[in-house]
């Protein structure tokens, strides 16, 4: 059961899925200002859909994954799961998340939820085999995740609070797929996908992706000053930024090797580090609010 257990969750890509269901958390305390019994069950389903996405995103892509020295030990290329025992993982993980989130939440929280997947699986994952540059429309998966916690809660989704967030995760999806392709576009070649290395050379990737880095450091910004309102909770996000913008330039700048890994963590870092002082920004609200009689 344990090894069962292990694959299932790989296939659904737990470690994605996991700060997935946080963004939609966010989204859902930074309208209640609490992550009630409502918002972990929503964090609950959210989870899920992702893991199905998950799940049938390996479906999809199980003969590219056998090409590629990354993904050639996945569930399926390895042979741990077949095709058709992945494929009823994707639609279980679907069918109880979507029950979850349709018995403790708003309808359009599902609908969201649903809107994401079909994103990534009917949008995103055909598009990365047309062209190099799916990711800009794949970007959209990253935004809609904060978007189900806060319409969840009962917000409008044309709220400028949730909007601003969600350019944050729009725009933080970009630099973070170059910097992966940096690592791994080599590889991309080998699987028969377009690749941006065949656009651009290795420095010119680097020059676009420190503009895109520059982009999400602006479009944080842009939550720091108009969503937060906590002054601790802003010093620390200005305090880590600083420290990205100034570590990643010197990086670009003054040194002939531009370490893509540690700019692709310290980006991600920033991603968790939003969600979580957002999440801190709003209990913090809710609790300095004086009670009234």
């Amino acid at each position: 059961m344990k090894e069962k257990l292990k694959i299932i969750l790989e296939l659904g890509k737990a470690r994605i899925s996991l700060p997935v269901a946080l963004s939609a958390l966010t989204g859902y305390v930074l309208f209640t200002g609490s992550p009630d019994t409502q918002g972990w069950w929503l964090t609950f389903g959210v989870f899920l859909m992702s893991c199905s996405s998950g799940a049938l995103n390996h479906w999809q892509e199980s003969a590219i994954d056998a090409q590629m020295p990354r993904t050639k030990n996945r569930p399926i290329p390895s042979g741990k799961i077949s095709r058709s025992g992945a494929l009823a993982v994707a639609v279980a993980f679907a069918i109880t998340g979507s029950t979850v989130l349709i018995l403790t939440n708003p309808a359009v929280a599902t609908l969201l939820s649903w809107a994401t997947l079909f994103s990534y699986n009917l949008v995103y994952t055909p598009l990365k085999k047309v062209t190099a540059f799916a990711v800009v429309p794949g970007s959209l998966v990253g935004a809609l995740p904060p978007f189900i916690g806060w319409a969840g809660a009962g917000g409008s989704i044309f709220a400028e609070n949730i909007l601003l967030v969600a350019l944050f995760f729009f725009i933080g999806q970009i630099p973070h797929f170059w910097l992966l392709l940096l690592m791994f576009g080599d590889q991309y070649k080998m699987a028969g996908l377009p690749s941006l290395n065949q656009v651009f050379n290795e420095g010119q990737i680097k020059r676009i992706t420190f503009t895109w880095i520059l982009t999400t450091v602006a479009s944080a910004l842009l939550v720091i000053f108009f969503v937060i309102k906590n002054p601790v909770v802003l010093f620390l996000l200005l305090i880590y930024i600083f420290y990205l913008l100034t570590s990643l330039s010197a990086s670009v700048l003054f040194r002939k090797e531009f370490k893509v890994r540690p700019a692709f963590f310290k980006l991600n870092f920033l991603y968790l580090l939003m969600m979580f002082l957002l999440i801190a920004d709003s209990l913090l609200r809710v609790a300095q609010t004086p009670v009234t009689m």
